[in-house]
């Protein structure tokens, strides 16, 4: 029988309080998506900004550190999965959906993650049934429900098509969550995967940016659109090194529920930020969240990734 504990490990604590900082970030993407693609950019043209920001960030940190960057065939592959599977695939998805949905409905979209990340864990065997932890990520389940019931019009407003396509991002996320978890090479800082998962991106990105006529000119006077998708850009690493970090301390099941703070984050700062109105079953979903994140604990494990320092 599992019982509840009434004291917090300290332990349990630590990658929980990553997990609110980071998912408020997160969150706050979102918002700053909606805003760049007023303007209708094409997603390719501002996942390749997205990319090189990141990458000159993350060479400038390297280079402080002193640390090199592996370039052996198995983390080139490995750089190329992340770069696919985190950033390519799903950000271009989110970009094209991005203009059609409220934020808050974006941020909902995101937390099916710990959903899709537990299927695919229970198929590939590096999870097991937990009865504990798939409470907390039912509430989690029932909290976007409520959230996404009284706001979404499937047939009037052509929602549905639009939710249906957001939720490619998320399943993405799910696979590099639980790629990140077994097929991390030893030793590997949170920092360099990002930097070299950049650089492949980029090297996939930019051509097919080219091809398509997506690129976007930020050689003009720069308007908030501009600053937006540079202040993307670092809030990404910042946030994606994290989530990398957590992936590598608790496993990818427990660190899929950053999606959760996202969503809360994301719907809150909507309404604050955006002016969108939601339910108030919102707060009831608010509730269910955190209990979510208070149940499903972090499972002990070695971490393959080194924490950032």
């Amino acid at each position: 029988m599992y019982k509840i504990p009434l004291k917090l490990n300290p332990t349990n604590l630590v990658p929980l309080a990553w997990l609110l900082l980071l998912g408020s970030v997160w969150g706050s993407t979102i918002i700053i998506t909606k805003h760049i693609v007023s303007t209708g950019h094409e997603p390719l043209g501002l996942i390749f900004w997205q990319l090189a920001f990141g990458a000159l960030l993350l060479s400038i940190m390297a280079r402080f550190q002193g640390t090199s960057l592996p370039m052996s065939w198995v983390h080139l592959r490995f750089y190329t999965i992340v770069a696919l599977a985190g950033t390519v695939i799903p950000n271009t998805f989110t970009y094209m959906v991005a203009a059609h949905i409220p934020a808050g409905l974006l941020a909902i979209g995101i937390a099916t993650v710990p959903m899709f990340s537990l299927l695919i864990a229970l198929v590939i065997k590096s999870e097991r049934f937990d009865s504990l932890r798939m409470l907390g990520i039912l509430l989690g389940a029932l909290a976007i429900l409520l959230i996404l019931g009284p706001e979404a019009d499937f047939s009037s407003q052509g929602i549905g098509l639009f939710m249906l396509v957001a939720l490619i991002a998320p399943f993405f996320y799910a696979i590099e969550g639980n790629y990140l978890a077994l097929k991390t090479p030893p030793n590997m800082h949170p920092l360099n995967i990002l930097y070299g998962a950049s650089i492949i991106g980029l090297v996939i990105c930019t051509p097919l940016t080219l091809a398509t006529g997506s690129w976007v000119d930020l050689s003009q006077a720069w308007t908030s659109v501009e600053w937006g998708i540079l202040a993307n850009s670092v809030l990404h690493v910042i946030a994606y090194a994290g989530y990398i970090w957590i992936v590598g301390l608790s496993g990818a099941v427990f660190a899929s529920q950053v999606a959760y703070v996202v969503t809360l984050s994301g719907v809150l700062l909507g309404i604050i930020i955006l002016g969108e109105s939601h339910s108030s079953l919102i707060w009831l979903a608010l509730g269910c969240m955190l209990s979510g994140l208070v149940l499903v604990q972090p499972r002990k494990t070695v971490s393959k990734i080194n924490a950032p320092h």
